[in-house]
């Protein structure tokens, strides 16, 4: 019985192969492991032992009890043990014992050839934006049926979502943009006090942030606020296999979870683009009215006559076209979060990394085009 289900190979390069075959069951009995301790007795020279197992090759934990013993014979007689020959289900079995990570020596991996490697990349790339496309289209035939009257969501899980992108904002919102303006007022000074023109101070700190750093620093800050919350609850609800849930009822997570956070964003980034606005304009107002010594109602005038109609719009644009970004970006990367604590934590970190970096290439977009129009 045992001659038929191991039999033994030894080659010159000091190697011992078990080929492994038929019915190793405990219910059908196992070979007996002194038939491999009397061949490393013959063959003093062995440095590793390797498998081979044959297609009718049946087993169960007898088996992974049968390699857990030969292990710790291998390790007394300082020979390695090669898993590579064995199943898949066998290395993730041995992956569990406490004897793998000490006594069973995994092969030596080769180093991937270098166009293999630009290979695996170009292929990684492209399922990456297969799965990017599928996404949003997903995400469009949501609203195509929210347009039609179709899609389901609570309306009061949306209100929450508008309150916390909005309300609970404004503190953060406010504090960052008055600073800004600070900012913007006393760079100014520094350059228009040579040439005593400081009351262009409000020109610079009207134009800066109605037309683009109004809507940039909002962007930023919920980029990292509101972007990251989306990443983590839509990472924990796939962590907690919710969303599975959802799918086996026949509800799509693009309208139940995804477009109600779009929606919010979409609808308080422009609000809060106008918010910042008028509180870096207040921000320069101070410093410049109560440091700089310049006359209210003169800057007040100035920033009136400076701020075009045109510089707000554009300011508008740009909110509109991040508040998509941050939500896409946050719903994405926790839709595609591994299932573990770990998954969250970087589907949180890449959620704020994409919507930045989208935010800054949007920008850069749209003030070429603008350069472009002559807006």
């Amino acid at each position: 019985m045992s001659s038929e289900k191991l039999t033994f190979d030894y080659s010159k390069s000091k190697t011992l192969q078990l080929k492994l075959s038929g019915d190793w069951q405990l219910s059908a009995g196992l070979p007996s492991l002194n038939e491999v301790l009397a061949q490393i007795d013959s063959h003093l020279d062995i440095i590793e032992i390797s498998f081979v197992m044959a297609k009718d090759f049946k087993w169960d934990s007898a088996f992974i009890s049968f390699l857990l013993k030969l292990s710790s014979i291998s390790k007394q007689k300082n020979i390695q043990l090669i898993v590579q020959g064995l199943s898949s289900q066998v290395e993730k079995l041995l992956k569990f014992t406490p004897l793998q990570a000490e006594r069973i020596i995994p092969h030596k991996i080769i180093e991937e050839p270098f166009f293999d490697r630009i290979g695996s990349r170009v292929i990684r790339v492209k399922d990456t934006l297969l799965s990017v496309l599928n996404f949003l289209g997903d995400i469009v035939l949501a609203f195509k049926r929210f347009v039609c009257g179709k899609a389901f969501f609570r309306k009061d899980d949306f209100f929450a979502i508008l309150q916390r992108c909005g309300v609970d904002a404004l503190g953060l919102v406010s504090l960052i943009s008055i600073l800004v303006g600070v900012i913007l007022a006393f760079i100014g000074a520094i350059q228009l006090k040579m040439f005593g023109a400081q009351i262009y101070i409000a020109d610079i700190v009207g134009i800066a942030m109605v037309r683009v750093m109004g809507a940039i620093m909002t962007a930023i800050l919920i980029s990292g606020r509101t972007g990251a919350s989306f990443a983590a609850e839509l990472g924990i609800m796939q962590s907690n296999e919710e969303i599975d849930a959802l799918k086996t009822l026949g509800v799509s997570p693009a309208e139940f979870l995804i477009m109600p956070r779009v929606l919010a964003l979409v609808i308080m980034m422009p609000l809060l683009t106008l918010y910042a606005d008028l509180m870096g304009i207040l921000g320069g107002f101070i410093i410049s009215t109560g440091v700089l010594g310049l006359n209210p109602v003169e800057y007040f005038n100035h920033t009136i006559t400076a701020v075009k109609l045109s510089n707000l719009w554009l300011g508008l644009i740009q909110s509109f076209v991040f508040g998509i970004i941050i939500a896409i970006a946050g719903c994405y990367r926790g839709m595609q979060c591994e299932r573990s604590s770990a998954g969250v934590g970087e589907a949180t970190t890449s959620a704020v990394v994409t919507a930045i970096t989208g935010i800054v290439i949007a920008t850069a977009i749209i003030t070429f085009i603008c350069q472009i129009i002559g807006v």
